[in-house]
């Protein structure tokens, strides 16, 4: 617990290490040997974050690269917190992979126009080609993006004509 106060009284410049060591009846050696085992500690995990991140392909946040390390940390005994993880991958400038969500785009009702309703819901038939409907439906795909669907169904063989 002292040697987390002397590095932040230090690194602030407040004092100098030796006197801070001295004050606080601690060996000077002790201090840099638990600052470059801490420095190792960091270096091994940043170069594990990484590792992690690129198998992933680039996918993985925080929380699914904590739960793989703390798998290689746990029988060394050792472990990470999720806020140092996260710092170190804000160091590293590592992100996961995020897609935005679609949504649709609304119309202002000042530019659609009325259309008049020429079924009013009246959608019985006495011979094919009479009455006619048609619908659009939006389909994400994984290689080519969005592709659009558009079908047109006669009413009275309430067959698709393409």
């Amino acid at each position: 617990m002292i040697y987390p106060l002397i590095k932040q009284e230090s690194d602030v410049g407040n004092h100098t290490i030796s006197m801070m060591c001295q004050v606080l009846s601690v060996s000077r050696p002790d201090y840099y040997r638990w600052l470059h085992k801490r420095e190792r500690e960091t270096k091994d995990l940043k170069e594990r974050i990484s590792r992690i991140w690129l198998t992933s392909e680039k996918r993985y946040g925080a929380g699914k690269i904590l739960r793989k390390i703390l798998q290689e940390l746990v029988p060394l005994n050792r472990t990470c917190s999720i806020k140092r993880l996260q710092r170190l991958m804000k160091q590293l400038g590592i992100r996961s992979i995020t897609r935005k969500k679609w949504q649709p785009v609304t119309i202002k009702e000042a530019t659609t126009q009325e259309r008049p309703n020429l079924l009013k819901q009246d959608f019985s038939t006495n011979e094919i080609n009479q009455k006619w409907c048609a619908d659009i439906t939006y389909i994400e795909t994984q290689a080519d993006g969005w592709c659009y669907l558009s079908t047109i169904m006669d009413l009275h063989s309430k067959m698709n004509i393409q």
